[in-house]
């Protein structure tokens, strides 16, 4: 598995896809803050504006544009700049639209040709997962004409998720959801691959010295890694790999190994029905007692308490 599928699958990201929307001039809507989750919009037809920070331009969502707000935070979405201090709560729009959650979500001025459509939803995690990727992401990924970006395929699946979005037609509904999972992945790999601006954390996924120590231990989380090795892996010195790290991801090498071990642990944990001593050795360990102390660092009890308390 490549390392940007690798982290995602231990994030345990869903997708929920809420509606299509056709809003017609003059509207503007305010979406309420939303803990662990990273919302997205995709101008499918039409063209509006998006204000994730009061500080901040508002950013032009251009029809075939997507944005994510990977944290959740409320922002306003408005067709004109006149509209966007008379944002009425999103709840509100549902409830006046009589939207019931399935079909498109119609809303704005009848008969005017100013019409914008959005494929709306959210992708979660768990939240419990920490990883660096999560943390460093900006405040939002905004990619124009996101569909030729990411490449043909992914044109046709953003027209497949419209046209199911917009449909009552049997299974819709799972088809326009498990396509929209997709698009996180994919969003976050065309961001590293073709901005050339990234800094901090995303930078580092992208810088190739880094970017090999990490393949490396994703490949191989169990391994006792030294600095040297990693450093003989990415191909340069130890001191040069510990900057990067450090610089970049904030992170030690060895450091990010043990985060990401406790990831897997914590996952295993709850997924299988290994012992505590199977899941400690498939990680690294082979002291038990060794990886309790680790583990209650990183979560606050045992490695048996917590598969207890999630269980219940």
């Amino acid at each position: 598995m490549d390392l940007l599928s690798d982290i995602l699958s231990q994030l345990q990201l869903t997708g929920t896809l809420y509606f299509r929307t056709s809003f017609t001039s003059p509207w503007s809507v305010r979406v309420p803050a939303f803990e662990q989750v990273a919302r997205f919009h995709f101008a499918y037809r039409g063209r509006c504006l998006v204000r994730v920070r009061p500080e901040q331009p508002p950013v032009p969502l251009e029809q075939g544009d997507l944005i994510i707000i990977p944290r959740g935070a409320s922002h306003k979405l408005f067709c004109d700049p006149t509209t966007e201090e008379l944002a009425v709560q999103l709840d509100q729009v549902v409830e006046e639209s009589g939207f019931s959650g399935h079909g498109t979500l119609v809303y704005g001025e009848p008969g005017t040709h100013h019409e914008t459509q959005l494929i709306c939803g959210h992708f979660a995690f768990d939240t419990a997962v920490r990883h660096p990727l999560l943390d460093g992401l900006p405040d939002y990924i905004h990619i124009a004409n996101y569909g030729q970006k990411a490449g043909s395929w992914m044109e046709g699946t953003l027209k497949i998720i419209g046209a199911e979005a917009a449909q009552e037609n049997l299974g819709s509904d799972l088809i326009a959801l498990k396509l929209s999972e997709i698009i996180f992945a994919q969003a976050l790999r065309t961001y590293i691959e073709t901005e050339a601006d990234m800094a901090g954390t995303l930078a580092g996924f992208a810088d190739p010295a880094i970017s090999k120590a990490l393949r490396a231990i994703h490949d191989r989380p169990a391994h006792s890694w030294t600095l040297q090795q990693l450093a003989s892996t990415a191909g340069v010195s130890r001191t040069l790999l510990a900057n990067r790290f450090n610089h970049l991801l904030k992170l030690t090498p060895m450091g990010y190994i043990t985060q990401w071990r406790m990831q897997l642990a914590r996952r295993r944990l709850l997924t299988s029905s290994q012992t505590i001593i199977e899941i400690a050795e498939s990680v690294g360990y082979q002291s038990e007692a060794a990886f309790g102390r680790v583990f209650k660092k990183y979560f606050d009890v045992g490695p048996a308490t917590y598969r207890r308390q999630r269980a219940a």
